[in-house]
């Protein structure tokens, strides 16, 4: 496996900032959300696998960007985007919903992190 310089981290994490930035506000795309709260049981690595629990809250003010970093420091353009997911749940006004993803990075290795999520979302009354 190609081991990573700083310089394309540094690359990939500007071009990560640049995205969410220019994914606007949830209050532009989604006006009658409340909140979103995200809990992710992530876990990475074969061999004696890395679990981490991370949860993620998103108001009006946030950006629109749901995009979760895979852990595996190696990994530059994978992650977990739940952009989907939320689209589905805003969509038809759900509000919970539950899944696993892998990570969608190109550099495929053991080493990528899988993800159990939980979604809830509260829409203004």
């Amino acid at each position: 496996m190609k081991k990573i310089t700083n310089t394309e981290k540094n690359i990939a994490k500007m071009e990560k900032r640049k995205l969410k930035l220019e994914s606007g506000l949830i209050s532009e795309h989604f006006p009658d959300i409340e909140s979103i709260f995200i809990k992710i049981n992530n876990s990475y690595g074969k061999k004696n696998p890395i679990k981490i629990a991370r949860e993620f809250k998103f108001i009006p003010e946030s950006q629109a960007y749901f995009n979760i970093e895979c852990l595996n420091k190696n990994c530059l353009d994978g992650g977990f985007d739940l952009a989907g997911v939320m689209d589905t749940m805003i969509k038809s006004h759900t509000g919970s919903g539950e899944g696993e993803l892998s990570c969608n990075g190109s550099e495929l290795s053991p080493e990528h992190s899988h993800i159990s999520y939980k979604i809830t979302i509260n829409y203004i009354s």
